[in-house]
């Protein structure tokens, strides 16, 4: 940097006082009024044109121009209302434009007040843009406005920048007052100067600088202009209807984000003292995020258009929820936001996230910060509590991010010091998950990788109780109100499902091993999936989701080994007694009665209020979004089998509805077949045409060890790619997306989600079994990205199935990724010749066939 390349400031007086401005230069002026400030900037853009330098002025202010238009000035009009990243970005990417030792006048900082009403955000903006600024060798006007900004604002902007000056305006006299003045000192340096003309007259008298600043009017220590904000809003309470609706809306604003759909539903049914209650929690400050807005919105919907029916049975909340603004600061705070800036490109959206996470999973948090964290964690006293991701674009109209983000549970056992050291790394990790693959993936895949994704903090206490050592809820599940699990054409697909387990609800909404889940039709709780008898156990819930106070972290255990401890409920509620299973193991010896419970949920849904209340709540909510919805929840009964329920979330989701009817095909051969089965598919009524077949062979990828079998799952992913665009089928044994690589191909949903088609076959004898996981993340990946399903139980009454009208032709494999031709006997990619998939919800019947020619079939019913 050219630190001896010194610089005019127009003004040849005030030069002599502070040895001249440096290239690399940031200026800020502390004034009472704009148009004091464009008195200093006047001589300072005069002065850039006789040295005939670039000038560039950054307007986003709302106060009059600062510099008249002239062909000699080049003006960026930046909107500050995208909020600081949208903005912080446009003036990193200018700066960077611009290039080297560019000249600079930015508008009055304190005008972003209006957009941002952060004092907090303003500093952070100055400490990302100053050093960019620096290292390009610019020379860069700003000005905030005295006794407008909180002390710790003052103090960030006097660390970053190179130069900090007072100026004042009294009897028609211009004082500047330098407080700091980088690399340069003179013994009248910091004395207040008196601008004449050209001239700068040095007060170094007592009684001159005592009468100069007892003219001054200082006020004391300044709220954050958040704080000032509500403040007033807490005084409009005093006011009529109209001043708390507006007040109402602008904190909407400041919490909620901009108008949106979920912002009128919020506008319609939270009051200011509502927007108030909610802000009580907030820690730090900016948006609460879309999870924490659609369970406080669910809640309210439920409590005043139910009419006292769901009241009684809701288990109230305590949540707190950490502002989007700590997000931000964190960022700022421990160098994150230039490797930011270059990961939110295109050519870096991948390249520089593993970096970035690290960094984020590494940082430190600020002790303003970290003591508000304490007074939470002080508040929730050793309870359990969850910290879940609530990001700006998350459970809203289109997008749920459904699983894409971290939520980590923290036990909250052990010393203070302990509990603290975990939740802040628990918030981390939320953070850290922005970096993901998969969410990564689903934003770029969605055209959301240029936008905000403002990563706030939903803190919830846990749902549940302690036994013995164990602490979990009795019941935890996801409701659609959209049933797509249907598997017989009298479910009324309008009365909404349930995935219900025991225990916590993580086994609800992932794909757990060797486990399921209880499917619920709410139109006839009682109905049961198609299983044989033999196998109503096999396709039970065998393993419960706990927190662990031994441990401190969160564990599965047996069933078996809960059953017979105090639930502190009846356990007839949950389990029936499975006689069969009595019955053999007493021929084998067996005296203890634990092992024959079955977890089948079959009192519940026979004998409470449950079902019912459920299926209410799903349609009132669903009606009032005028949207599918799918919710989080738990419940917990007492002794008595009374219950309450606690709504964790909810949003839109995404589905498609059953569709046009198909004429289905007439199967005369069934070799010509590649498949027919009934029921076991999602995706409404199709005639889809198929382009491609990526066929995973079940014995072959059983026969490979797991590193092996991870790599295959990375194969699939490239292939994914490799095709996208093209109607593509996906073949496979047991689970795609599996964790678990002896259950299924391990795949990530990023590395699918181009398929039209996903196809989960059984192979019992090489362990692989599908599992219909209708309600968890996975499900809902699909209904966004609108693949149909299906499940193959191979040799099952009524199934037809024949991989060899695949196998048969040739593998494309090679051709198309020549890296993989050594995994040609796993995977076998088959461009077909006129392959039409067929399903039909009424018979429930699914087919898949060659159609007999290579012409184009118009697929019907998917969105």
């Amino acid at each position: 940097m050219g630190i001896n390349n010194k610089v005019s400031t127009g003004l040849k007086g005030f030069d002599q006082a502070i040895d001249m401005l440096r290239l690399g230069d940031n200026v800020v002026w502390q004034v009472d009024e704009v148009s004091d400030y464009r008195k200093i900037v006047e001589p300072y853009a005069v002065q850039a044109r006789l040295d005939q330098r670039k000038l560039v002025y950054v307007r986003f202010g709302r106060h009059a121009p600062l510099l008249k238009e002239s062909p000699e000035i080049k003006v960026y009009h930046l909107d500050a209302q995208k909020g600081f990243e949208g903005f912080a970005t446009a003036v990193h990417s200018l700066v960077e434009q611009e290039g080297q030792e560019t000249f600079y006048v930015f508008d009055c900082l304190s005008d972003l007040l209006e957009y941002w009403y952060s004092d907090l955000m303003i500093s952070n903006f100055f400490k990302v843009s100053c050093p960019l600024l620096h290292e390009f060798d610019t020379l860069a006007y700003f000005a905030i406005k005295r006794n407008v900004h909180t002390y710790s604002t003052i103090a960030c902007i006097r660390e970053t920048t190179q130069l900090l000056l007072d100026l004042y305006h009294v009897k028609n006299k211009f004082y500047v007052h330098p407080l700091k003045v980088w690399k340069r000192y003179s013994p009248t340096m910091f004395f207040p100067h008196l601008i004449q003309d050209q001239e700068a007259v040095c007060i170094t008298a007592s009684s001159e600088a005592a009468e100069l600043f007892s003219s001054i009017n200082r006020v004391g220590e300044r709220l954050d202009y958040w704080d000032v904000v509500f403040n007033k809003a807490r005084f409009a309470l005093t006011l009529g209807l109209e001043e708390q609706e507006k007040a109402k809306r602008l904190l909407m604003k400041l919490l909620i984000g901009s108008e949106s759909r979920m912002f009128d539903l919020c506008d319609r049914y939270f009051t200011l003292r509502d927007i108030l209650n909610i802000a009580t929690r907030v820690v730090g400050s900016g948006f609460i995020g879309g999870k924490s807005v659609g369970m406080l919105l669910a809640r309210k919907i439920l409590e005043q258009e139910g009419h006292n029916r769901f009241t009684p049975f809701l288990e109230p909340h305590d949540s707190y929820y950490i502002g989007s603004d700590v997000y931000y600061t964190y960022l700022v705070q421990n160098g994150c936001w230039k490797l930011r800036t270059k990961q939110k490109t295109k050519e870096g959206f991948f390249k520089y996230a593993p970096e970035l996470k690290q960094k984020i999973l590494n940082g430190k948090f600020s002790e303003p910060i970290r003591e508000e964290f304490m007074r939470m964690l002080e508040y929730f006293g050793q309870s359990p509590v969850i910290v879940r991701s609530s990001s700006l674009l998350e459970d809203n109209y289109g997008n749920t991010f459904a699983g894409k983000y971290e939520s980590v549970f923290c036990v909250n056992q052990g010393t203070p010091e302990e509990r603290f050291a975990a939740f802040e790394q628990a918030i981390r990790t939320v953070y850290a998950s922005t970096m993901n693959e998969d969410a990564l993936a689903y934003r770029m895949n969605r055209g959301l990788f240029d936008k905000d994704e403002q990563m706030a903090i939903l803190v919830q206490r846990v749902s549940g109780d302690y036994h013995k050592e164990r602490f979990f809820p009795h019941l935890a599940g996801v409701g659609n109100s959209s049933n797509l699990y249907v598997w017989d054409k009298s479910i009324d697909m309008n009365a909404g499902m349930l995935r219900l387990v025991f225990g916590l609800g993580t086994r609800a909404v992932e794909r757990t091993t060797g486990d399921y889940a209880k499917i619920v039709c709410l139109d006839n709780p009682l109905r049961t999936p198609p299983v044989s008898c033999e196998d109503r156990k096999k396709y039970s819930q065998r393993y419960v989701d706990v927190l662990s106070l031994k441990k401190n972290t969160l564990t599965s255990q047996s069933w078996d080994e809960i059953v017979n401890d105090d639930l502190k409920a009846d356990k007839n509620l949950f389990a029936s007694w499975d006689y069969p299973t009595a019955n053999r193991l007493r021929e084998l010896g067996y005296t203890g009665n634990h092992l024959a419970y079955i977890l089948d949920f079959y009192k519940l849904l026979k004998d409470t209020e449950f079902p019912d209340l459920m299926r209410d709540m799903l349609a009132l909510l669903s009606r009032v979004y005028d949207y599918p919805v799918d919710i989080e929840f738990t419940v917990n009964f007492t002794a008595d089998n009374r219950f309450k329920i606690n709504l964790l979330q909810c949003r839109p989701l995404r589905t498609r509805g059953l569709g046009t009817a198909v004429q289905m095909p007439e199967l005369v051969d069934e070799r010509d077949c590649f498949f027919s089965t009934r029921g076991n598919f999602m995706g409404g009524n199709v005639r889809l045409p198929v382009d491609y077949v990526v066929y995973v062979n079940a014995q072959a990828y059983a026969e490979r060890n797991e590193q092996s079998k991870w790599a295959v799952a990375r194969q699939v992913g490239l292939l994914n790619t490799a095709l996208k665009g093209k109607s593509v089928m996906l073949v496979g044994p047991g689970r795609w997306g599996t964790s678990t690589p002896s259950l299924g191909v391990p795949v990530h949903f990023s590395e699918l989600c181009n398929m039209s088609v996903i196809c989960e076959i059984a192979f019992c004898d090489a362990g692989f079994t599908p599992e219909l996981s209708y309600g968890t993340h996975f499900f809902q990946n699909l209904v966004e990205a609108g693949i149909f399903y299906i499940a193959i139980f191979d040799g099952q009454e009524d199934v037809v199935f024949n991989p060899e009208c695949i196998l048969k032709k040739e593998n494309m494999l090679a051709a198309i990724l020549p890296q993989c031709k050594q995994s040609a006997n796993v995977i076998h990619v088959a461009q077909t010749d006129g392959l039409v998939l067929f399903s039909d919800i009424v018979t429930q019947k699914v087919i898949c066939k060659s159609n007999g020619s290579k012409r184009s079939i118009t697929a019907t019913g998917v969105n």
